[in-house]
């Protein structure tokens, strides 16, 4: 009589429902959440957004309904059974959703008018695939178009057919909540009892598992909708059942208008935590590891020590797993070490395993109440915003990692998808984010290199995980991973430009200075630490200066590459005895000899031809109007003047189109005397500048000769253009 009565009573419901929508103020959104993880943060975002009631039950209980490995979820039926048991009110419609892993993306107005066109007391979420027993899928009735399975992670009906399709529930908690609600579904009498139907064409419920590729944004003015494209729906709840978390963590980045084209990031300037408001910074763990031959390691400290945090307020783990970086870490240990609260450094003697030592610094602050963050940062990593830590710790959030990029590429420390095998998958919007196209704070997989993680962090979700630890994965991968599966979101932002990463390939060693070397593989900072800081000007018509006809001057190698190149010279040591005689050269004899070391000597002509094309070469086309050079030469080389060696050199032609001939060090400092003098003109530059260059025509008109260096040592850089 019961269940006639509810058959009766819901075609009238619906049947005047066509005239009369429901009253929103009918709505109650139920939730099942035990702990607060950042996808239940995530839904009641949105759920406040378009202003929904949301009754959250369970808080504080101990989750006793299994996991995502097997069928559970009966806690969930036992809890909703329980607080609807109580209530009263015909017209009063029940959403009972998933909270950890969906999402609304529309609001009260529009869920009810489509729950009242589907025209059931209740209308459950469906799927493309059946879950938890295939044998079940004969009993399925069939349906018109759309999905023909149930999924019980939502579901909305009105009260007197919610609380009938809890009546039979007896099971214990780790019982399958899915299976239950099927067993209603597929037998005709019970499911005609109920009066209960599946939301076949996503309509208002949308799993993603099964239709990954069904499910596109659909951007509107001022909002973004998830559009099922197979069936032409925008669905209101979106929920990321079994392995589909990550795809709804993307939607996320977007559903229902955390970002659009109109507005940006709507969220970003949210839920911030204000430095000026603490009477104290954070104490923060910054652990540096060094797992290979790097470049530019000694810059990376330089910026270190110039990052804008009290120094007082942070720790330093360092572990240095190559040989040849111990001069560096030592030599910044011993100029700034006593700066910091406490150093830990970790050496190549002790063969420490990667993963154990980033487990390690793990623990040194998870074990710590004090450390209230734990920064990682690798050595290849080229911080650039001096404000990086500050601006990470503002954000407020989890895990934030700044997105940092390899130069000319599109490679980042994040990836915006996975593959189903877990590794690296391009998300639609990853070239957006890495060329800054879109900017925000987004919600990804995995980050790596440099990120930020709170303290309290590991030592609540994450305290019994060994984070870098796996036996299939990286140590990079398996911190992400082992995040991933506490329900923990990571997050790297680009609303700030940070730096980026350096090439790790080709690093050689065996030179004084490999840094020189790195014209190629990291060019950019190879021009920041070796191109005179002046050397835009030059481009802009400014600071080039002409001290004699058709001979220009201007600054092009910083005052570290001049004593680099120096010293790299010194350290090798083969330089010749200014004789006419030398094998070096084809033909074996030297007009006009010199002191001197080539670059091939060194192994460094490539490197050179390379800084003589990219920065040479655009002056030479603007100073001599119509002539373009590829930079060709034969002879490229350092001299060394001194006044018992070699002091001067005889008046001469050289043997090319133009001559680049670089001051390498201080006169007045390093050397007295020297200079060039120009014989036809009677024009000498007797104060040579470090960093500086001299551009003149080799043959013919540019008779020259080396002035003699009276007291210490003169180097300059020569090379015959084009000969």
């Amino acid at each position: 009589m019961l269940s006639r009565f509810l058959v009766l009573w819901t075609f009238l419901q619906t049947a005047s429902s066509e005239d009369a929508q429901i009253p929103k103020d009918k709505l109650l959104v139920v939730t099942v959440a035990t702990k607060e993880t950042d996808g239940f943060r995530r839904f009641l975002r949105s759920a406040k957004h378009f202003n929904y009631s949301v009754k959250v039950l369970g808080r504080g209980e101990k989750w006793s309904g299994g996991d995502t490995s097997a069928p559970g979820g009966g806690q969930k039926v036992r809890l909703l059974k329980q607080f609807l048991g109580e209530m009263s009110g015909d017209k009063r419609v029940i959403l009972f959703t998933d909270s950890y892993d969906a999402l609304f993306a529309s609001g009260p107005r529009e869920l009810l008018k489509k729950f009242s066109q589907a025209g059931h007391g209740l209308l459950f979420s469906s799927e493309t695939l059946l879950w938890p027993h295939r044998l079940l899928e004969d009993k399925h009735p069939h349906v018109s178009q759309g999905n023909r399975f149930l999924s019980s992670g939502g579901f909305i009906g009105y009260l007197p057919n919610v609380k009938q399709l809890l009546s039979d529930w007896s099971g214990a908690d780790s019982d399958s909540d899915q299976l239950y609600f099927t067993k209603l579904y597929i037998d005709p009498d019970k499911r005609k009892s109920i009066n209960m139907t599946l939301d076949s064409r996503c309509r208002v419920f949308q799993t993603l598992h099964g239709a990954l590729d069904d499910v596109v944004l659909k951007f509107e003015e001022g909002r973004v909708r998830a559009r099922n494209v197979l069936y032409d729906t925008l669905p209101v709840v979106v929920h990321g059942n079994g392995p589909t978390k990550l795809q709804l963590n993307y939607l996320g980045n977007y559903i229902p208008n955390t970002w659009t084209f109109e507005t940006g990031c709507t969220v970003c300037g949210q839920d911030l935590l204000p430095l000026s408001s603490l009477q104290k910074l954070p104490r923060v763990l910054v652990a540096i590891f060094i797992q290979q031959p790097t470049p530019f390691v000694s810059v990376f400290f330089e910026r270190l020590v110039k990052l804008e945090y009290p120094k007082d307020r942070l720790q330093l783990y360092i572990h240095n797993q190559e040989p040849h970086h111990e001069s560096h870490v030592s030599s910044f240990l011993k100029d700034h070490g006593d700066l910091y609260q406490k150093i830990t450094s970790v050496g190549p003697e002790k063969e420490l395993d990667i993963t154990v030592s980033r487990n390690t610094a793990i623990d040194l602050c998870r074990q710590d109440n004090d450390c209230d963050y734990f920064f990682n940062l690798d050595i290849e990593v080229v911080l650039k915003n001096k404000d990086t830590l500050k601006i990470l710790i503002e954000q407020n959030l989890p895990i934030v990692a700044p997105m940092i990029t390899r130069t000319g590429r599109l490679w980042s420390n994040f990836w915006g998808a996975l593959s189903a095998e877990g590794y690296y998958a391009r998300s639609e919007d990853y070239v957006d984010i890495v060329q800054g196209r879109r900017q925000g704070v987004w919600n990804v997989p995995y980050v790596s290199s440099v990120y930020l993680m709170r303290g309290s962090l590991l030592r609540s979700e994450l305290q019994d995980i060994a984070l870098y630890s796996s036996q299939s994965l990286d140590p990079d991968m398996a911190l992400c991973d082992n995040v991933r599966n506490q329900g923990v979101f990571m997050y790297v932002t680009n609303l700030q430009t940070f730096g980026r990463i350096l090439s790790t390939e080709n690093v050689q060693t065996q030179h004084l200075h490999n840094d020189l070397w790195q014209i190629f593989h990291n060019p950019v900072d190879w021009e920041e630490r070796y191109i005179h800081p002046n050397y835009s000007r030059i481009l802009k018509g400014q600071l080039m200066e002409t001290p004699c006809p058709d001979v220009y001057w201007f600054p092009i190698l910083s005052e570290t590459a001049c004593d680099h190149l120096v010293e790299e010279m010194e350290h090798f040591g083969k330089w010749s005895g200014g004789g006419n005689k030398d094998t070096r050269i084809q033909g074996g004899y030297e007009n006009v000899p010199t002191v001197d070391i080539h670059m091939n000597q060194v192994g460094y002509e490539k490197e050179w031809h390379k800084f003589l094309l990219d920065y040479v070469a655009p002056l030479t086309e603007k100073m001599y109007p119509g002539y373009y050079t590829k930079a060709q030469f034969e002879l490229a080389f350092v001299v060394r003047y001194k006044p018992d060696e070699q002091p001067s050199l005889r008046p001469h032609h050289d043997a090319s189109t133009f001559t680049i001939n670089l001051s390498l060090n201080h006169v007045g400092i390093d050397f007295q005397g020297g200079g060039c003098k120009f014989l036809r003109y009677d024009c000498a530059i007797t104060s040579p500048r470090k960093g500086w260059a001299l551009m003149h025509p080799g043959r013919l008109t540019h008779y020259h000769e080396g002035l003699p260096t009276t007291a210490g040592v003169r180097y300059i850089a020569v090379t015959f253009v084009d000969p």
